[in-house]
């Protein structure tokens, strides 16, 4: 096994837990998703079905299925360098959520990327943008359940906004609490499923900022640790990379990456139970996202993650590894 090397070629770190305290103020709510603000994405231009709408006027139906039921699937990917990072591995998981509950796409993966593009071109964007592609089961006859009652054909969105995570978050990292809410079954809601029914997270996120923290770290029915309300979730004991099963948590793509990256890079990485006894002794925890990459986790229920240097180095190596794999491949 070759040895984890640290590199600083990543947003400056090694600021110590007492150092990341003070700068971050135990009142200052950070997310995965912080960005950096960007006043051009006031006048983007959004994919409505087709067209190309001003933010101010793109609107959809009160009778909408996802507004009305949150019936729906989507994705989030990123543009960089004018390339959809792993677009393939996000239709594969897109594809295969609608066909699920047989939500009819109405176009294939070509016919989506050529709506991409397509926003991309008219927004001028090239790179640091953030997708949000959306899609429902449309407008509904009468304001039911009932499927049958969406009988418009599906409703197509898609969000481009220049977005740049945050670099603070890189030196900062985000603070979990362990919440209430956990990760339902299969056979409940499979949590594979990127629905826009997103209500058990929302809960796990109000959790968390009520219990003083930034994001929820969510249990598995038994009682694992599986994953945050927004992100897949990872730590780090003895040189050893430890995610949950997978069994409940998101498919994430960026989850997957980390995962192959390890193997290549002869770092152990292990997908299995672990308890939150294991997280609070951890030497490192991390958060894998489309849009923030690899965050670094700094305090688990109000403990500092690790000693010594934040991020630590299995965590910044990890992210070396990353940024250069979305260089090679981003589409």
């Amino acid at each position: 096994m070759s040895s984890v090397r640290q590199h600083d070629t990543l947003p400056p770190g090694n600021i110590g837990y007492e150092d990341f305290m003070h700068n971050n103020g135990s009142d200052e709510r950070k997310t995965t998703h912080d960005a950096e603000d960007d006043p051009r994405n006031q006048n983007i231009k959004i994919y409505i079905n087709g067209d190309l709408v001003p933010r101010a006027h793109a609107v959809v139906s009160v009778y909408d299925s996802g507004f009305m039921l949150g019936d729906g699937m989507w994705e989030g990917m990123r543009l960089h360098n004018g390339k959809w990072v792993f677009f393939e591995e996000h239709m594969d998981r897109f594809f295969e959520s609608c066909k699920a509950v047989s939500l009819d796409i109405g176009m294939d993966r070509a016919g989506i990327r050529a709506a991409m593009d397509k926003t991309a071109a008219a927004n001028e964007m090239q790179t640091d943008v953030h997708c949000r592609l959306m899609i429902t089961r449309g407008i509904k006859a009468r304001p039911f359940q009932h499927p049958s009652l969406s009988r418009s054909g599906p409703t197509v969105v898609i969000i481009l906004e220049h977005s740049k995570p945050a670099s603070a978050l890189h030196q900062r990292g985000i603070r979990l609490a362990t919440v209430p809410q956990v990760r339902g079954l299969p056979h409940s809601q499979d949590p594979k499923l990127n629905s826009h029914s997103k209500l058990n997270c929302v809960i796990a996120c109000l959790q968390a900022e009520q219990a003083g923290a930034d994001e929820g770290l969510m249990l598995d029915p038994h009682g694992f640790v599986n994953t945050t309300n927004a992100c897949n979730f990872f730590i780090v004991r003895r040189g050893e990379v430890w995610t949950s099963t997978g069994d409940y948590c998101m498919n994430g793509v960026t989850r997957q990456k980390v995962i192959d990256l390890c193997r290549q890079n002869d770092i152990p990485v292990f997908a299995k139970n672990f308890s939150l006894v294991e997280c609070h002794g951890a030497d490192e925890a991390f958060l894998t996202g489309s849009f923030g990459g690899l965050t670094p986790v700094a305090e688990i229920d109000g403990k500092p993650v690790g000693s010594g240097g934040f991020p630590g180095p299995m965590t910044r190596n990890l992210q070396t590894f990353y940024i250069a794999l979305i260089e090679k491949n981003g589409t």
